[in-house]
This record gives structure tokens, C-alpha cells and sequence, in this order.
């Protein structure tokens, strides 16, 4: 019978490794991936300050939904409900929004058909200038 030694580095080299995945699954919070869990907090915390602000703007709960159509209703109505009590027991006025002018509605695009006639329009005012206009110097 041989006699061989326990070699102790696969047990040093598996040890090594398991504490390695542990750091480095712990530290995952450093690297910026969030879990479903964080991210629902972060949505519930967004609505409910959107709620809020939309109490402090004096806007009707329906018109802060439809304006965010993307926040979650509960979370909103949570925030303008914690706003106005806030603001009742505090006497506090709302503030008047600015909104800014709706952007202009952009025209539906043209058929072949109205290209058409807007091309044959601007060609016959072009060509009716060159007609007036009588050349200098000729008689």
C-alpha cells in the first residue's frame, strides 16, 4: 500500500472561491443591479411624488392621472392624499402651474395626389413672374 499526503489545496482553493462569489454577490448593490423589489419602490416613491405635486398644483386627482399616464394610480393617489392633509393642518396655499404652450399638431402627411397639385401651383407662380417681369435694357 502507497502512502500518499493529503494535499490541503483543493480545500483552500474551494474555500477561497466560495468566499470570492460571496463578496462579490454581496457587492451587487455597488454595481447598480436592482432587484423587482427595488425597482416597485422607486415607481410607488415616483408616484407618490408626482401625487403630491399635483396636490400642491391644485390639480384634480383625474387630471394628474391622465397627465402621467405611466405612474401607478395607487401610488399617486397616496401622494395627493398625504399632500393635502399636509397642506390642510399646515394653512398652505397651492401654487398656480405654468404650463407651457402645446407644441403645434403636425399636419398629416401628403398623398402623391397633393404633392401633385402643390407642385404644379408653385411652378405656374414662378412662371408667371418670369412673364411679368420684362427684361432691362431690350425693347
Amino acid at each position: 500500500m502507497q502512502y500518499t499526503a493529503h494535499n490541503p489545496y483543493p480545500a483552500r482553493l474551494l474555500a477561497l472561491c466560495t468566499m470570492g462569489a460571496t463578496l462579490l454577490l454581496a457587492g451587487c448593490d455597488y454595481l447598480g443591479i436592482e432587484s423587482a423589489g427595488q425597482v416597485a419602490e422607486q415607481k410607488a416613491a415616483e408616484g407618490k411624488a408626482t401625487g403630491a405635486a399635483c396636490r400642491q398644483a391644485n390639480r384634480a386627482l383625474e387630471d394628474c392621472y391622465r397627465y402621467n399616464p405611466k405612474a401607478h394610480r395607487a401610488a399617486v393617489f397616496d401622494g395627493w392624499k398625504d399632500m393635502d392633509l399636509y397642506m390642510r393642518e399646515n394653512k398652505l396655499e397651492t401654487i398656480t402651474p405654468v404650463t407651457p404652450p402645446e407644441p403645434p399638431k403636425k399636419a398629416p402627411p401628403k398623398t402623391d395626389d397633393e404633392e401633385a397639385v402643390t407642385d404644379a401651383k408653385s411652378d405656374a407662380k414662378t412662371d408667371k413672374k418670369a412673364d411679368a417681369k420684362p427684361a432691362k435694357g431690350g425693347h
